[in-house]
C-alpha cells in the first residue's frame, strides 16, 4: 500500500476483493477485464479512458529472459479515482508478475491520486528502456554468432526478434500516447480537476522516457535489419564460395578429359610401322593428363583463385 490509503495494489484479485475496493460506478466490462486471466490469445490494447467520475486503464510491460530467448508480457491495470489509485496486477503463468515497488518507494505522503498515476507511468517507462537494453544485448549476440551458429538458428532467431519488436511496438505506441493525453490536459474528470499543472508537468518526464524508447525500439528494428542483411551476405559468400571450387575443379579436369578422348582413340593404323611398345601411349597420355592438372592447378594457386 502507497501512501496513507490513497494507493491500493492487488496481485491476482478476486471479483469479491476489486467489489469491495472500486467505486460502484465501475463498468461491468471494466470488471471483466479487470478479472480476466493473464494468459490469452488477444492481448489487450494499452489504454486509459475517462469513465465519468474514475479513469479507466490496461497496460502491458513487456519483459526479455535473456536466457531463454523469449519476451513475455506483464499487465498491470488501473482505476482512478479523485482520492484513490488501485491497481491489479496479473501473474503470468510460469512468469513473475510486475511488481510496483519502485514505484510505490517513490511516492510521499502528499502526493494526490494524479501524482501517483504519474509515479506508476515512469516507472513502466523505466522498464520500457530497460527492456530496449535487454533487446539490444539479445541483439548483439546474434550479430556475434552469425559466423558460428547455424543457419537455420540465426534465421529462427532473427524471425522470433523481429516479432518480439513488431508485438513490443503494438504496446508502447498506446502506452505513450495515453501519457500523451494527460501531457495535453485531454482526460476528463467529473468533479473536477485531477491532474494537476504539477502533475502534467511530470507527465512530460515520462513521456520523454517512452519517446527515448521509441527511438532505441527503431533502432533495434533497424540492428536486427543489418543482422539479417549481414547473414543473407554471409549466405551468398558462401555460395561464390562452393561455386568457385566447382569452377575449378571444371577447369582442371577439362584438359584431362581432351587429352582422355585424344589418347583413346584406335591408333592401331599410326603405330603398325613403328616399334614400340603400346603401353607406351598409356604411359604417355597419363603423364601429359598428370602434367597438364599440375600445370593448371598450379596455375590458379598463383593467381589465388583458389
Amino acid at each position: 500500500m502507497a501512501p496513507g490509503d490513497k494507493w491500493i495494489d492487488l496481485l491476482d484479485p478476486t471479483l469479491e476483493e476489486l467489489e469491495r475496493h472500486l467505486p460502484a460506478s465501475v463498468h461491468e466490462r471494466a470488471l471483466e477485464r479487470l478479472t480476466a486471466p493473464a494468459e490469452h490469445d488477444d492481448e489487450p490494447r494499452p489504454k486509459l479512458e475517462s469513465q465519468g467520475d474514475y479513469v479507466f486503464g490496461v497496460f502491458l510491460i513487456p519483459v526479455v529472459v535473456r536466457d531463454e530467448d523469449v519476451v513475455y508480457y506483464q499487465e498491470v491495470d488501473l482505476v482512478m479515482t479523485r482520492d484513490r489509485v488501485v491497481t491489479i496486477h496479473k501473474t503470468p503463468e510460469g512468469r513473475s508478475p510486475y511488481d510496483p515497488c519502485e514505484a510505490i518507494a517513490s511516492c510521499r505522503e502528499s502526493d494526490g491520486a494524479g501524482m501517483i498515476v504519474y509515479h506508476l507511468f515512469d516507472d513502466i517507462a523505466e522498464k520500457y528502456l530497460d527492456l530496449i537494453d535487454d533487446l539490444n544485448d539479445e541483439i548483439d549476440e546474434l550479430e556475434e554468432n552469425v559466423e558460428t551458429w547455424p543457419s537455420e538458428r540465426v534465421r529462427a532467431r532473427l524471425s522470433a526478434l523481429r516479432h518480439d519488436i513488431l508485438h513490443i511496438r503494438r504496446t508502447l505506441g498506446p502506452t505513450r500516447d495515453a501519457v500523451r493525453e494527460i501531457v495535453d490536459d485531454r482526460i476528463e474528470f467529473a468533479g473536477g480537476e485531477v491532474f494537476t499543472r504539477d502533475v502534467e508537468l511530470s507527465m512530460g518526464a515520462a513521456y520523454d522516457k517512452f519517446l527515448r524508447a521509441t527511438d532505441g525500439l527503431d533502432l533495434s528494428r533497424d540492428l536486427v535489419a543489418g543482422a539479417r542483411d549481414y547473414h543473407q551476405a554471409k549466405i551468398a559468400n558462401d555460395q561464390n564460395e562452393v561455386m568457385k571450387r566447382l569452377a575449378v575443379l571444371a577447369t582442371v579436369f577439362l584438359p584431362l578429359s581432351f587429352l582422355t578422348g585424344f589418347f583413346g582413340q584406335n591408333f592401331d593404323y599410326l603405330v603398325n610401322d613403328i616399334e614400340v611398345p603400346a603401353w607406351t601411349f598409356w604411359v604417355l597420355g597419363v603423364a601429359l593428363e598428370l602434367g597438364a592438372a599440375a600445370a593448371l592447378f598450379a596455375l590458379i594457386r598463383a593467381r589465388r583463385w583458389l
